[in-house]
């Protein structure tokens, strides 16, 4: 069977236009665990036993002969000029130039390719060097490294316990080689020295199949037959570390399931939930017990999304095909999560439903990739041709906001609207405050001629004594009061180019027996304390607890100037903070958020003295969507914003516009758990340089890492793994110059990262028990940890 031309598949569950089988043929020998190979616009597979067929759509195949047994591993060179091809079998090795081949064939003369390895054993993969000078034949439980020019052996790298399945050379480290095998492990060889630099352990229960190094991010994948993906780091400090590790199945079945949830919210559940309910990834019912990682491949992603609209694209971003037996899937490898998917069962116009072999072309040309697949049941092999774009729309549409849609942004760039609940409590505060002035007026009008300030016999000025006989204080107070004032005046900004503070200072023990600490903030309820927030000016706190209150406090008295309780709130508050420059406070009760007016004025009148002006209203609430309790709430409040962001019970991160009063966004799954933390950039380092950087916010969940988002496009930019987490809530933080993200951990220490890497840039060590919080200062590059024990520990550059 050989059939030619285009047949796209238009039938079935998939949509049409994604992918067409360009050609479809029945190899005359047992061609399901060959390496094929593709390099655009040619594809090779073999023919038959002594036959190679180099494949291309604009002309006649060509076909090579050379060999005595069946080819087992093929693959293209690196250069285009020339381009080279090596076909292995157990016999011998040869690399074939391609143009050569085609002008000899037209002359009526057979090609033949050049010698370079001989009886080396039965070969399962082959790879050219980036300069395509050497070749590595993986042939058994040994790796040959040949030249490409002639017959010679340059290295035998023999350590492996069990066939090798792939091997890669390293493009910025001379003479380095990676290889996976069968053994469930992998090794770094100096292939000069034949000297073995770096082997794991073993890694996996299964066998491992694939193998890529990603030179962008200095990292080797590797794929193994259980549908795992683990990523190790090259960076020559980080000792080969595992920087995350993905399952294929579970991000399916995640990625399917927020597709039906965005298709049932904007009313296309039932064209969406088609797409994505096939057998092997629908969100209910059982999945497949196997999903072997046959190639990882680079994706040519930018050069098709760049000018797209309503497909998500990210700058500075790696993205990777994964062929499977079952179809392909796209990886982001920033955020470790799964961008599309293509499966063959939904397509039944392909020849091939299950496969055994996978090939793709790197680049992209008009928005399309060839990919070579063999049959996992039959002698069949197939060139398909994938249209990326089309892919990405046809899963896309529902989940991300539309390009016609005006994209959120943290920093408030219009003004209030009439019906705003923030308008609402503005005008309530400006009313308070005239009544105050005019108040103050009246009083001076109305006062005796003898009431002058500089009269201190009178005693009009002085304050009555509470109590007989006590000493009289206000003026070590308000020499308080001056230093603050001066110390606030000189306070300084948080440098942009710091380095971060990774030097243990010194420790504080809170209290005398162990007990959790469960915030930091830089600057008495009857339950446990949730949360305690700063106001912008620095003179208040406000906190929130178990006890079901809200307390405002001033920094210099020990008494609460406001509380807030007495039955209003049926829950515990689990967060509180001061919002919109210190106008609002926003609190999490339950299932809902409330927004409150306040004012705190805790000067007295010279004729009224016994009355203060201290008042609150409730000025709306927010619901949250489909949750049972809110686990996280978030808003910046050294600036004026109308956004703020919640997390519930439901794993879904919800966006609130308060200037028009509503729920502008929801994203779904956000984590595998419930977030438990919410993390912006409050500070005022990027306030003049990189104000789009406010749009960026962090959150984490147990067991499940820490992500970076967008807030423009509602999109996670970045995974950051490498701290352990496990089963206890850790605090994170961000830097005020935005550069750094700190981490805490179960396994007694703290993580710091960049704000632009996925693997972490330090671990602090020192500590006793687990770090359950941490906390930047505002003002210098210094971080506080806190522990399950109640220790503190501060960190300097």
């Amino acid at each position: 069977m050989e059939r030619e031309g285009a047949r796209c598949s238009a039938g079935g569950r998939g949509k049409a236009g994604v992918v067409c089988e360009k050609h479809a043929v029945r190899s005359r020998l047992s061609a399901r665990f060959v390496q094929p190979a593709c390099s655009h616009p040619y594809c090779a597979f073999p023919l038959n036993k002594r036959e190679l067929c180099v494949w291309s759509p604009a002309g006649q195949p060509l076909r090579l002969l050379g060999h005595q047994h069946s080819v087992s591993a093929l693959s293209f060179g690196n250069k285009t000029e020339p381009l080279l091809v090596c076909s292995a079998s157990r016999e011998r090795v040869i690399v074939w130039n391609l143009a050569e081949c085609a002008r000899k064939e037209q002359e009526g003369i057979t090609p033949q390719g050049i010698i370079i390895g001989t009886l080396l054993g039965i070969v399962l993969y082959v790879r050219f060097s980036p300069d395509d000078q050497q070749v590595a034949v993986c042939a058994e439980n040994r790796i040959y490294v040949l030249s490409a020019k002639n017959e010679a052996i340059l290295a035998e790298l023999n350590g492996h316990l069990a066939p090798v399945t792939a091997a890669e050379f390293c493009t910025w480290r001379r003479n380095v080689l990676i290889s996976v095998s069968e053994d469930r492990s992998f090794k770094v060889w100096d292939y000069s020295t034949g000297l073995l630099i770096y082997q794991s352990g073993v890694l996996t229960a299964f066998p491992l199949l694939s193998l890529l190094i990603d030179e962008e991010n200095k990292q080797i994948i590797t794929g193994c037959g259980d549908g795992q993906l683990r990523i190790f780091s090259l960076i020559t400090d980080h000792n080969y570390r595992c920087v995350a590790r993905i399952d294929l199945k579970k991000e399916q079945e995640k990625f399917c399931n927020k597709i039906w949830k965005s298709g049932k919210e904007s009313g296309e559940r039932q064209s969406n939930s088609k797409l994505c309910k096939t057998d092997s990834v629908r969100p209910e019912g059982p999945v497949e017990t196997s999903l072997s990682v046959l190639l990882i491949e680079h994706c040519d992603y930018s050069e098709c999304f760049c000018n797209e609209e309503n497909i998500p694209y990210t700058l500075n971003t790696s993205y990777f095909w994964i062929g499977t037996s079952t179809g392909l899937l796209i990886i982001n490898l920033t955020t470790f999560e799964l961008e599309a998917f293509l499966c063959y069962k939904d397509y039944s116009g392909l020849s091939i439903q299950f496969a055994a072999s996978c090939a793709l072309t790197k680049k992209t040309v008009n928005g399309k990739v060839l990919c070579l697949i063999t049959s996992m049941f039959e002698d069949v092999i197939a060139v398909l041709e994938v249209n990326l774009p089309a892919l990405m729309r046809s899963q896309h549409s529902g989940i991300f906001i539309r390009a016609s849609e005006k994209s959120l942004s943290v920093i408030a760039r219009c003004s209030l609207l009439p019906e705003s609940p923030l308008c609402k409590g503005l005008n309530k505060n400006k009313k308070e405050s005239s009544r105050k002035t005019l108040g103050v007026k009246s009083t001076v009008k109305d006062q005796p001629l003898v009431f002058h300030y500089k009269i201190k016999s009178s005693g009009y000025t002085a304050a009555p004594r509470m109590t007989m006989f006590s000493p009289n204080t206000n003026l070590k107070k308000n020499y308080i009061s001056k230093q603050k004032t001066s110390v606030e005046c000189t306070r300084k900004e948080y440098p942009l180019e710091s380095f971060p503070p990774i030097n243990r200072e010194r420790e504080i023990s809170v209290t005398c027996k162990p007990t959790p600490i469960f915030c930091i903030q830089y600057s008495g309820h009857d339950g446990a304390v949730n949360s305690v927030g700063w106001s912008h000016d620095k003179k208040r706190l406000v906190s929130a607890s178990e006890d079901r209150t809200v307390r405002v406090w001033s920094v210099c008295k020990n008494e609460p100037a406001l509380i807030l309780g007495n039955g209003m709130f049926r829950k515990a508050i689990r967060f509180v903070q001061f919002y919109f420059m210190d106008t609002f406070i926003l609190l999490c009760c339950g299932a809902e958020f409330h927004l409150l007016s306040f004012h705190v004025d805790t000067t007295k009148d010279d004729l009224k003295q016994y009355k203060q002006r201290i008042f609150c209203k409730l000025i709306q609430k927010f619901p949250m969507a489909s949750t049972m309790e809110i686990t996280s709430l978030s808003a910046v409040n050294d600036f004026y914003s109308y956004i703020v962001l919640t997390a519930g019970s439901n794993r879904a991160l919800e966006v609130f516009d308060l200037n028009e009063g509503r729920s502008k966004a929801v994203i779904p799954e956000v984590h595998t758990r419930s977030v438990h933390q919410i993390c912006q950039n409050k500070g005022s380092a990027f306030s003049t340089q990189q104000p789009e950087a406010y749009n960026l916010f962090v959150t984490t969940a147990v067991g499940d890492g820490i992500k970076l988002w967008d807030l423009r496009t509602l999109r996670c930019e970045r995974r950051f793994e490498g701290h352990s987490s496990r089963c206890y809530p850790c605090g994170i933080a961000v830097s005020p110059c935005g550069r750094f993200i700190a981490s805490g951990s179960e396994d007694k220490c703290a993580y710091i990262y960049e704000m632009h890497s996925s693997t972490f840039l330090h671990k602090l060590g020192g500590h006793r028990e687990c770090v359950v919080n941490v906390g930047f200062s505002p003002s210098s590059p210094q971080l506080t940890t806190a522990t399950l024990g109640g220790k503190l520990q501060l960190f300097l550059p």
